[in-house]
């Protein structure tokens, strides 16, 4: 527990930004909006990383490795989206629970799956997010910021790139043949 007495800034709280020149009003926004992102990216960073740890099977060391890229991607996109939350006058979202709480996202279960459903249940996720970020892009460009929107849109493009490569993973061409999956 912090032994802070007093927080320079409330969590909901604007500090209208001089330098961006964006009204407090649509900063608010931009700010809530920009903190579900947070929350539903750190949501799928936890679950990628768990099936990263735990993938097993003939393509271990490919899904292993993919899916370490996938996290550290998801980790720099979360990065880039609170520090804009910061610059745009806001406190950036910070904690596994008030994430959870607050994304639109439902992660799987703490039980292990067998790689096929771990990658589909990312996958629906990684689709959940894109849809959002979407909105969030054209919520910016509404508002005047296109700063904004053009981070959202490279944060998008990285999103729906893993998306794609997951269906990739997800197709039933394998080299693993049948009995060897039994």
């Amino acid at each position: 527990m912090s032994s802070q007495k007093h927080a320079r800034q409330s969590f909901g709280d604007i500090h209208e930004s001089e330098a961006l020149r964006i009204p407090e009003d649509k900063a608010e926004q931009l700010v809530e909006a920009l903190n579900t992102d947070l929350a539903a990216t750190y949501v799928l960073y936890h679950q990628v990383k768990k099936h990263h740890w735990i993938v097993e099977g003939a393509e271990f060391r490919d899904l292993h490795v993919y899916l370490g890229e996938v996290a550290a991607d998801l980790e720099e996109g979360a990065d880039i989206l609170a520090e804009r939350a910061q610059a745009l006058g806001g406190v950036p979202l910070s904690g596994g629970a008030n994430y959870e709480e607050r994304a639109p996202v439902t992660p799987e279960d703490k039980d292990v799956y067998d790689i096929r459903t771990s990658l589909e249940n990312d996958l629906e996720i990684f689709g959940d997010i894109t849809e959002q970020l979407r909105e969030h892009e054209q919520l910016a460009r509404n508002l005047g910021d296109p700063a904004t929107a053009e981070l959202l849109r490279g944060i998008l493009i990285d999103i729906e790139e893993h998306g794609h490569h997951l269906e990739h993973y997800l197709e039933d061409d394998t080299l693993v043949t049948e009995s060897s999956m039994e």
